[in-house]
């Protein structure tokens, strides 16, 4: 049998006509991404000589400015007039996205065009007024502009001049750089070169912190300036700026490096938007620069403690894949041994080699490399990571000295805080861990203080911690007995960490009965005792840090209110170092940390195999958890949380998070949260992190939102800020609780004002809103349906309710829900769209069921609910006659005449009674019914 060929399946591509009319839909209905998306499609398959082209770049460009991408916007505009001179929308259009970007006289000339294409348009000439007035108010501030930089050269620059008169200068070009026109009058003045001058001499410390500040106003935003700087200041001169110990001064011109680095790269400074590849494609020279000379500088000798660390910082936040991409030129270039170099060193230590470093410097840089080596995409380039880390251990130890064993050693200690899987990689080679061992049991305190430190960060993982155990135990313990308090603290958490083998299991025990106590009054006399320095009691945290798994020292340490105050004040000093114990200490005293679901037939299993079962202690239950909570936040834990979230580490952000959850857990806490900073580090903690950490954030700031007022939490821009973390508790991967309390916060936030609702449809919020509202769960659909009655009051939602799609429909038929709270947020989301809107009066006849949604709000025993009904049935028959005579054509007007009988018994049923009248008199006023007054006369004929 001879196989029958298939025909082939023809697929019909759209055409760019069909793509132009799927765009305009789209847009219509507020589907901005879809129209954008159709329109360029549209433009990639039209011809070039297409006439319609410039109809898609005009439709693009309308979607450029409502997303507010003006520059976009300006780019299709401008190619629109290339190919249809004059053409009124383009002009208009573009003198839209000019006037928003600032630029009002390229604004005003277009205006002008398009006022002499159109003389007589009453969109044109109010605002070609406008411009002009903007105009001339732009050539008076940069008169003004000009003679405050000739008042700033006169007395800045001029060192003889009084001190106060100086500062005052300093002070006023700072301003000035911050405004645009004022940045180029000074670039054109040539200030950066006599900032560059000053600088050289400058001895006067307010004054120096100015000109660097004000070199960063002048490059914020701006890649054209920030080159010029950089070509005419030079990399090396504008890093050797942070070559200083003071904290101002550093902070300051690390600010400098990263506005450079964002606006060539099209980065926001916060970090939040990614690099625009287009961008940094052509500033990649300077880019590489700035990059090269950082990386060579990272272990500079010459280089500062506080310089350095700011060096390492700047390395963590640009290098990774989201921002500059350049981790493989970091490792190629050598500088993963320039990081070990630095992680090699230790505070207080000095020998030739030695570097400058602080107490927050090794912490940087376990963060930093393990930033890198997560950055690492594939096997091969996490080889090359290990391979070079590697060749730094082999290169220390080639000769058997004391200084390559504490350097090594280390070194590794930062690898097991950093990139943990890479420190475990090296621990195993052979030798290293014995080499530990043997350093920690000589008499060299130094070797003795290393090691101890390494070996607390090898026992990360029970079979480390097995083979410490056995090996290294009576070595701690004899280190412990030094009369060298720095040993005795590190022998200390050694054992502590130890000791927590069992974690929260009440059952394991891997030291004596009461041993695990003991070493935690160790660790709290170390952390009370005022003649013990900083370092001393942050080793004493850390090794609560793991005793605090054990309920009964968690209850000792809430009990004894001087340790717990030292332990939140170590936090406040603001110090990297401390971040891990103190946030993993208070993570374990709120039981913040991932519990694993109990399922009572796996018990049964469990039982049945003479497993091992763990056990809680009764000490972690609710009511004592709940205490330690209250007691924390009286104590001020806030603030400790707040100075720590500054962290640079990812896991300890989530550690942070986690934390704030628990305590916004409890409605009484919230506002104590918030009076104390919580709710402002919650929002970065929310928007930069790991997955859970920002989860967890989020979900602290919904609990926030819920219970206090929103204007409070969340004053001025805050308020905006928080829309994006609460709406991605909508995804459908977050648990029930999640989703409702974000609907709930969504819901007060909408309820502020209309910059917040704006904010929220621009976020994209609405469809994950709706999708709720349609839900099984009675309360989710409830507090969905109360936040998009919030919504409706802004113009944006009125437009989408008026495209083609059935959400007049769905808030039709959530009047008829029986959860009556439901049902009044619809009719009262009804009332508001139909007061301003007559086509959604005309979409709700549509619906085949308005009249028994009708009947139902205007006899419904709920008094709220009738008043929005008849609001809503007087907006229909306001709207137009055609949708009144169809409201009357039913029995809605006897309804409407029974509720003008009501006894005027409360203030909601004299406005019911109210708006009964008017809708009947709006009903005789249309001769649809007889007037009250005639009603009845021809049966008296």
């Amino acid at each position: 049998m001879v196989p029958r060929l298939l025909a082939p399946i023809m697929v019909e591509m759209a055409t760019p006509q069909q793509l132009k009319e799927d765009g305009n839909k789209k847009f219509k209905d507020g589907d901005f991404d879809g129209a954008l998306a159709s329109y360029t499609k549209a433009l990639e398959i039209s011809a070039s000589d297409d006439k319609d082209r410039c109809v898609y770049l005009k439709n693009r460009a309308a979607v450029h400015l409502k997303k507010e991408n003006y520059e976009a916007a300006v780019a299709d505009c401008s190619e629109a007039l290339e190919q249809t001179p004059s053409d009124p929308k383009a002009l208009f259009r573009r003198c839209q996205a000019l006037e928003a970007l600032g630029r009002v006289q390229e604004a005003y000339r277009d205006a002008r065009h398009l006022h002499n294409e159109q003389p007589d348009s009453r969109e044109v000439q109010p605002l070609l007024a406008r411009l002009y007035a903007a105009v001339q108010k732009q050539m008076e501030d940069m008169a003004q502009v000009k003679n405050k930089v000739q008042n700033t050269y006169k007395y800045l620059f001029d060192v003889t001049m009084d001190k106060q008169k100086r500062e005052d200068s300093a002070n006023n070009m700072l301003v000035l750089a911050k405004e645009r026109a004022g940045a180029e009058a000074l670039m054109a003045e040539g200030v950066h070169l006599k900032i560059m001058q000053l600088l050289k001499s400058e001895t006067n410390h307010e004054v120096e912190l100015s000109c660097i500040r004000a070199l960063g106003q002048l490059c914020l935003n701006s890649d054209t300036r920030s080159r010029q700087v950089l070509r005419d200041l030079g990399v090396p001169w504008l890093v050797e700026l942070l070559n200083s110990n003071d904290g101002d001064r550093v902070n300051s011109a690390q600010y400098l490096l990263q506005v450079i680095l964002s606006a060539l790269a099209g980065m926001d400074v916060k970090g939040e938007k990614r690099a625009n590849a287009d961008l940094l494609r052509a500033n990649k020279r300077e880019v590489d620069s700035v990059m090269a000379v950082l990386t060579v500088t990272t272990n500079s000798s010459a280089m500062s403690a506080r310089g350095r660390d700011a060096v390492i910082e700047l390395l963590l936040k640009n290098c990774p894949y989201m921002a500059l991409n350049w981790t493989e030129n970091v490792l190629q270039s050598g500088g993963i041994q320039r990081l070990m170099e630095v992680a090699s060193e230790m505070d207080g230590y000095r020998h030739e080699s030695s570097m400058n470093i602080t107490a927050s410097t090794r912490t940087t840089v376990a963060v930093c490399l393990s930033k890198l080596y997560e950055d690492m995409y594939h096997d091969q380039a996490k080889q090359r990571f290990a391979d070079a880390v590697e060749d730094f251990v082999k290169s220390k130890l080639v000769t058997p000295d004391i200084e390559g064993k504490v350097r090594v050693t280390s070194a590794i200690t930062c690898l097991l805080l950093g990139p943990i899987d890479l420190g475990n990689k090296m621990l195993a080679k052979e030798g290293i861990l014995e080499m530990m061992l043997v350093m920690a049991n000589t008499d060299d305190l130094l070797q003795q203080r290393v090691a101890c430190e390494a070996l607390i960060a090898a026992a990360s993982k029970k079979d480390k911690c097995k083979s410490i155990l056995t090996q290294g135990v009576d070595i701690l313990k004899r280190l412990y007995q030094s009369k060298n308090d720095s040993i005795r603290v590190r022998a200390l958490v050694g054992l502590c960490k130890v000791g927590s083998l069992g974690g929260t299991d009440a059952l394991v025990r891997p030291f004596a009965d009461g041993s695990t106590m003991k070493l935690a009054e160790a660790c709290r006399r170390f952390l009370v005792n005022p003649a013990k320095d900083k370092d001393l009691r942050k080793w004493a945290t850390e090794g609560l840090s793991y005793l605090t798994l054990d309920a009964e020292v968690k209850e000792k340490l809430i009990e004894d209110r001087p340790a717990l105050h030292a332990m939140l004040e170590l936090a406040k000093s603001g110090d990297h170092s401390v971040v891990y114990g103190v946030v993993t200490t208070l993570v374990n005293l709120t039981n913040s940390y991932d519990t694993q679901e109990v399922i009572p037939e796996m018990i049964e299993l469990a039982k049945f195999a003479k497993q091992h079962i763990p056990e809680e202690h009764e000490l972690d239950d609710e009511d004592f958890v709940i205490k330690r909570h209250e007691v924390l936040c009286h104590e001020g834990v806030t603030s400790a949380l707040v100075a720590l979230s500054k962290t640079e580490s990812q896991n300890s952000r989530e550690l942070i998070a986690r934390v704030f959850n628990a305590l916004c857990k409890h409605q009484q806490l919230r506002g104590m949260v918030v009076q104390q900073g919580g709710a402002r580090a919650l929002i970065g903690l929310a928007l930069e992190g790991t997955k859970k950490g920002k989860q967890q954030a989020a979900q602290a700031l919904s609990r926030i939102a819920i219970t206090i007022d929103p204007a409070t939490a969340f004053p001025g821009q805050r308020a905006c800020e928080v829309i994006r973390p609460i709406l991605s508790l909508l995804h459908p991967e977050c648990q029930a609780l999640e989703n409702f309390e974000a609907l709930m916060a969504l819901c007060n936030l909408a309820g502020m004002n209309d910059t917040v609702r704006k904010r929220i449809i621009k976020e994209k919020g609405v469809p994950s809103i709706e999708s709720y509202m349609y839900e099984e769960h009675e309360m989710l659909r409830r507090a969905a349906t109360q936040c998009i009655c919030n919504l409706v009051c802004t113009e944006e939602y009125i437009k989408m309710m008026e495209g083609t799609n059935d959400r007049v429909k769905f808030l039709v038929l959530l009047v008829g829900e029986e959860d009556v709270d439901t049902s009044q947020a619809a009719a009262g989301a009804l009332a508001m769209a139909t007061s301003v809107s007559p086509t959604i009066c005309k979409k709700v006849l549509d619906v085949a069921s308005w009249h028994e949604m009708f009947r139902l709000m205007l006899a419904n025993p709920r008094e709220e609910i009738t008043l929005r009904g008849v609001a809503c049935t007087l907006n229909m028959l306001s709207a137009d006659k055609e949708v009144a005579e169809k409201i009357v054509e039913t029995d809605i007007t006897e309804i409407l005449m029974a509720l003008t009988k009501l006894p005027p018994e409360t203030d909601t049923r004299k406005k019911i009674i109210d708006y009964a009248e008017k809708c009947l008199a709006k009903a005789a006023e249309l001769k649809l019914i007889k007037p009250a007054d005639q009603a009845g006369s021809d049966d008296e004929e």
